[in-house]
Order: structure tokens, then sequence, then C-alpha cells
């Protein structure tokens, strides 16, 4: 659980200044994350997962806003990035956005989409009387594009919480039977 007599908030704005780019306070920096304190840990993962790529690039990269949106992770950055490094930064927010997905926004622990007049991603715990969103066949799987200079692919994953990594799945309807 988060340790709530600090801003986790603040820490990860000035630990990734490079990032965040705050002038002076940091709540006041660009791209402050508007998310509750379950999803330190998964934007502590994406901020190191961007930095990494962006260092061994030398590009630049600017968070623009990270915010709460249809119950998931929002990340919106810009930046003068080589393809192959702005596929990285688009693989560490993507693995943050599915993260988010499985994830308590309150709690950190394990959780679902819930419904009613707001969609939220919760555990049983904190689900505040909100029913489980219900999953479809093939709701799970991830649809990315990628374009790296002149090709470009069509990947399909399916997120897994415990490796946090996406795993390769066919097209959903084209599975064999």
């Amino acid at each position: 659980m988060a340790d709530r007599s600090r801003d986790w908030r603040a820490d990860l704005v000035t630990t990734y200044a490079d990032l965040f780019q705050p002038v002076g306070d940091p709540p006041r920096a660009q791209g402050w994350p508007s998310v509750d304190d379950g999803w330190e840990d998964l934007l502590a993962r994406a901020c190191g997962r961007i930095r990494a790529a962006v260092l061994a690039d030398g590009g630049s990269f600017h968070t623009i806003q990270v915010k709460e949106k249809f119950g998931t992770l929002r990340f919106y950055w810009e930046g003068d990035l080589s393809p192959e490094t702005a596929a990285k930064v688009e693989e560490a927010v993507d693995l943050a956005e599915a993260r988010s997905a499985v994830t308590c926004e309150v709690c950190g622990g394990p959780g679902r989409l819930h419904g009613g007049r707001w969609v939220t991603t919760r555990c049983g715990a904190h689900a505040e009387g909100r029913r489980p969103v219900r999953v479809q066949p093939g709701d799970d799987t991830y649809v990315f594009e990628r374009v790296v200079g002149k090709r470009r692919s069509i990947l399909h994953g399916r997120y897994d919480r415990e490796s946090d990594t996406f795993v390769d799945v066919a097209p959903f309807g084209t599975e064999e039977t």
C-alpha cells in the first residue's frame, strides 16, 4: 500500500524531471498525474521505461497529460524521437495503460473495470457498489499499430499482469478451434 505521509506525485515529477520538466513547484508541472494512489507503481514503471528509451536515443520527450479516462490511464506526450525510440515509448505507455485496466486505482491491488455512472478500475473492496463491467470475448486483446521507418506492423496482444508484458495472440475471431 502507498505511504500516505508523502506525496508520491511530487516525488515522481521530481525524480523524472527530464520527462515532466517542472518549473518551480512540481504540482504545477505539465503532466502532473491526476490519478489515485493505486497507480503510483505503474506510473513509476512507465517513467523508468520511457527515460531509458529517451536517454538511449538522445531525443526530446515531454509529458503533456496523465489522467484517468473511462476507468483506465491515459498518458499523453510529445517529443522528437527516432521511430524506434518512439515505438519503445509507446510500448511503455501501452503497458501502463493496460496494467491500469487490471489494477485498483485506490489501493494498487488486482482490479477490474466497474461500471455505473462512471467506469473505474477497482478491486472488490473499493468498488463502492459498482458492478463489474462484463467482459466479452476479445475484450482483453489489445491491437497495436507500430510504424518503424517505412514498416507498419499490426500486433495483437493480451496483457499479463504477472509478467507485466503483452503476450502475442491471434486476432479475435481467427483462433483455430
